[in-house]
C-alpha cells in the first residue's frame, strides 16, 4: 500500500519530504546556535554584574498574566537596573521568583521566550531573536503600463493592494499611495489597456474602495467612511455618496430625507445635495463633514430647506442656503463661523476704494434689498465706501460695485459753426440843407455819393439861365445838395470753433450771446388839485444767443450716439427809435450715431433778413416819381446760411 501511495501521489510526497527535511535541518542547526546565544548572554551578564551590583541581588517577584514590559520594568526598578525593552515584546509572564538573582531571572526569560540581551555600557537592551525564515519567491504582480498611450493593464486575483500600488508606481512613475490599514487588503480586477485614471478608479470601485487624486497628482486609495456607498452618478462615472437617511431636527421632530456626496476637482471638493424638507443644521453638518471643513456654530439654526444641487462648492452651498435667512457665515483662518448675522464675530467690515466712479452715484445704484442689514458709510475725501454687516452680503455688494466701477470714457466734442451771409443794400435819395462848411466833392464810381456846394449849384443855375429868358436865381452861400445812389453787395463768412468735453452720458452745454436794450417811457399824472406829470423810462433787454446742448453716449464698439439740440437767435437790422430790435430764431433737435473721430455735418439752417427804411417830405415823399426827389430810401436784403460741423473724440 505504501508503494502504491507514493506512486500515485509522488509529486505531493516529494514536496512534503523536502519541506520536512529542510525543517529538520533548520531545527538541527538552531540547537547549537541557541546554546551559543545563551552562553554569550550569560558571559555578558556576568561581566556586567562586576559593575552593576543589582544583577547579583535577589528578587521576590510574583506575576500572573503581566506583560513582558511591566515585568522587566518592575525588575529594573527593584534592582536599580538600566533596561531598554523592545516595544514589540507582547508575551505574558506567569512566574513566581523567590530568592533568585536578577541575572538568573534574565537568563531564564532569554531562554524561555527566545530573547537576546545586548550591552551598551550599563544599559541592557532586550529584544526578541529574529527567527530565520525560509526564502519564498514573491508572487508576481501582473501589471503592464503603456507610457505613450498612458494605459494600464491589470490581471489581479487576490493580490495585496500594497504590492499592486508599488508595482504600478514603479512602472508608471506616478505616485499611488495606500494607507497602512489597507496594505494587506486583497484586490481582484482585470483590465486591458484602460486609461490610467479610469483603471485606478474602476479598481477602487470593484474592490469597494474610493480613489482620491490630490492637487499634486498623487492617487490615494481610501476605505469607505460611515454611511458611504459607491454608485454610478449622472455623468456615468463612479462616485461616492452618503446613504440617504431620515433627519431629525433639533426639537426632536421628524424631518425629511437628504443625501450629500462630494467629488474632487481642480477647484476643490464639489458637493451634490438632494434634500426634501430637511433641517438646515443637519445639512450644514453633513456638508461640512463631506467637504472636510472645520466649523463653529454659534447659535441654534432653525428652519428646513428643500434643494437639489450638483457640483457646487461649500461656500456656494452655504451662501445659497442662508440667502434670505437670519444666518450667515464667516471664514477665519480656514474655520467657518456660522450663526445669526447680528452676532459678534460674524459681522465683517470691508473698505472699497472706488477707482472710476463717485461714491454718490454708486451708493444710489446698490439695490435696496442688498442693503438690508448692511451699514454703508461714505468717505468723500478718499472716494471710499465702508461696508459693515454680513460677509456674504458684503461680498455680493462688493462684486456688484466692481462690475459697475468701470472707467468712464470722456468725449471731446469739437463744434464748428459757419454762418455764410449774402446780402444787398440799395440806398437812393436827394438831400438838401444849409451848412457853414460844405465843399463840393464825393464819389461817382462804383456808386454815386456826391455833395454839391453853393458855388457849384449857382454855377449850374447860371448856365441853365444864360440862353433862356428864365432866371432861376441864386442860392445862399451855405446851401448844399447831396445825391445818393448806391448798391452794395456783401458775402461774409463767420466761423466759430468751440470745444466741449463731457463724461459719457452727461450733457455738454454751450451758450454764446449778446443783449440789446430799448427804452419804454411811462407818463403818470399825480395829484388832483396841483397835478404833476411824472415820466418813467425803463430799459428792457432783448437776448440773441447761440445755445448748443450735446449728450454723448459711447457704445462698446467705439460708436458714439449724440443727442444734439441747437438754438440760434440773432438780431436783424437796426430797430426803429425806442422799439424792440427784431430777431430771427433757428432751432433743431437731432439724434445721430457716428464712429469715433468721424465728422458730422448738419446744415440747411437758412434765414432771410429784409429791412427797408426811408425819410422825406410829407406827402411829396409818397407821390410816384416825385418821391425820388423829395425823399431818401435804404433797402437791405440778406440771406444767412448756418452749417454745423461736429466731431466727437473718445478719450479714456
Amino acid at each position: 500500500m505504501k508503494k502504491f501511495y507514493f506512486k500515485k501521489c509522488g509529486r505531493v510526497t516529494t514536496v512534503f519530504l523536502l519541506l520536512l527535511t529542510l525543517g529538520f535541518q533548520v531545527a538541527k542547526a538552531q540547537l547549537p546556535a541557541q546554546e551559543d546565544r545563551m552562553r554569550l548572554i550569560e558571559e555578558r551578564l556576568k561581566i556586567l554584574s562586576g559593575t552593576v551590583q543589582g544583577l547579583n541581588q535577589k528578587v521576590q517577584l510574583s506575576m500572573s498574566g503581566a506583560s513582558a514590559q511591566e515585568f522587566l520594568r518592575a525588575l529594573a526598578q527593584s534592582n536599580n537596573l538600566n533596561i531598554n525593552i523592545d516595544p514589540q515584546l507582547n508575551f505574558k509572564i506567569y512566574n513566581n521568583f523567590t530568592n533568585e538573582t536578577a541575572l538568573n531571572v534574565l537568563l531564564f526569560l532569554a531562554k524561555e521566550h527566545n530573547l537576546d540581551i545586548n550591552m551598551i555600557g550599563s544599559i541592557m537592551s532586550i529584544r526578541a531573536v529574529q527567527e530565520p525564515r525560509l526564502s519564498i519567491p514573491p508572487r508576481e504582480i501582473k501589471v503592464r503600463y503603456n507610457g505613450p498611450n498612458n494605459t494600464l493593464s491589470l490581471e489581479l486575483n487576490n493580490d495585496t493592494l500594497g504590492q499592486v500600488a508599488r508595482r504600478i508606481t514603479q512602472l508608471s512613475q506616478k505616485n499611488v499611495v495606500v494607507p497602512v490599514a489597507l496594505l494587506t487588503k486583497t484586490v481582484t480586477a482585470f483590465f486591458s489597456d484602460a486609461p490610467f485614471d479610469v483603471a485606478l478608479e474602476k479598481l477602487a470601485y470593484a474592490n469597494n474602495l474610493k480613489l482620491t487624486q490630490t492637487a499634486d497628482n498623487v492617487y490615494i486609495f481610501q476605505a469607505l467612511g460611515e454611511n458611504e456607498e459607491l454608485f454610478i452618478n449622472s455623468d456615468r462615472n463612479t462616485d461616492v455618496r452618503r446613504n440617504p437617511r431620515p433627519s431629525v431636527s433639533a426639537q426632536g421632530a421628524g424631518g425629511g430625507t437628504f443625501s450629500v456626496y462630494s467629488k474632487n476637482s481642480a477647484a476643490g471638493k464639489l458637493l451634490t445635495v438632494d434634500a426634501a424638507n430637511s433641517p438646515i443644521i443637519d445639512l450644514v453638518k453633513s456638508a461640512s463633514q463631506e467637504a472636510g471643513i472645520n466649523y463653529f456654530i454659534y447659535s441654534d439654526i432653525k428652519g428646513t430647506i428643500t434643494t437639489k444641487v450638483s457640483n457646487i462648492t461649500f461656500n456656494g452651498f452655504l451662501t445659497s442656503m442662508f440667502q434670505g435667512t437670519d444666518y450667515t457665515y464667516r471664514i477665519d483662518n480656514g474655520i467657518y463661523l456660522i450663526g445669526e448675522r447680528r452676532l459678534e464675530g460674524l459681522r465683517s467690515n470691508k473698505v472699497i476704494q472706488l477707482q472710476n466712479r463717485s461714491v454718490d452715484t454708486v451708493q444710489s445704484m446698490i439695490p435696496t434689498e442688498w442693503r438690508k442689514g448692511v451699514e454703508i458709510k461714505e468717505f468723500r475725501e478718499q472716494n471710499t465706501l465702508l461696508l459693515s454687516g454680513s460677509s456674504p452680503q458684503i461680498m455680493e455688494i462688493e462684486n456688484y460695485i466692481k462690475q459697475i466701477d468701470r472707467l468712464v470714457p470722456m468725449v471731446l466734442i469739437e463744434v464748428t459753426l459757419m454762418d455764410i451771409r449774402k446780402g444787398k443794400t440799395v440806398s437812393t435819395g436827394i438831400k438838401a440843407g444849409v451848412s457853414d462848411s460844405v465843399t463840393t466833392g464825393g464819389t461817382i464810381l462804383p456808386g454815386i455819393d456826391y455833395t454839391f456846394g453853393a458855388k457849384s449849384i449857382n454855377d449850374f443855375l447860371s448856365r441853365l439861365g444864360k440862353n433862356n429868358s428864365v432866371n432861376l436865381g441864386r442860392v445862399t452861400p451855405n446851401f448844399y445838395v447831396s445825391l445818393n445812389a448806391l448798391e452794395a453787395n456783401n458775402n461774409a463768412e463767420v466761423r466759430q470753433v468751440p470745444k466741449l468735453s463731457t463724461l459719457n452720458g452727461h450733457t455738454a452745454k454751450l451758450s454764446i450771446g449778446s443783449k440789446r436794450y430799448y427804452s419804454t417811457k411811462t407818463q403818470n399824472v399825480l395829484g388832483s388839485f396841483t397835478p404833476q406829470t411824472v415820466v418813467t423810462e425803463q430799459f428792457t433787454a432783448v437776448d440773441a444767443s447761440l445755445n448748443i446742448d450735446i449728450q454723448p453716449i459711447v457704445s462698446g464698439d467705439d460708436q458714439v450716439t449724440l443727442n444734439i439740440s441747437v438754438d440760434i437767435s440773432d438780431f436783424i437790422g437796426n430797430p426803429p427809435l425806442n422799439a424792440p430790435p427784431p430777431t430771427s430764431t433757428s432751432k433743431f433737435v437731432s439724434i445721430i450715431r457716428a464712429k469715433n473721430e468721424d465728422m458730422i455735418v448738419l446744415g440747411g439752417l437758412e434765414r432771410t433778413e429784409n429791412s427797408e427804411s426811408g425819410s422825406g417830405i410829407p406827402l411829396l415823399a409818397r407821390i410816384p416819381i416825385l418821391k425820388w426827389f423829395f425823399s431818401s430810401r435804404e433797402k437791405t436784403t440778406s440771406k444767412v446760411v448756418t452749417v454745423v460741423f461736429i466731431k466727437p473724440t473718445i478719450m479714456y
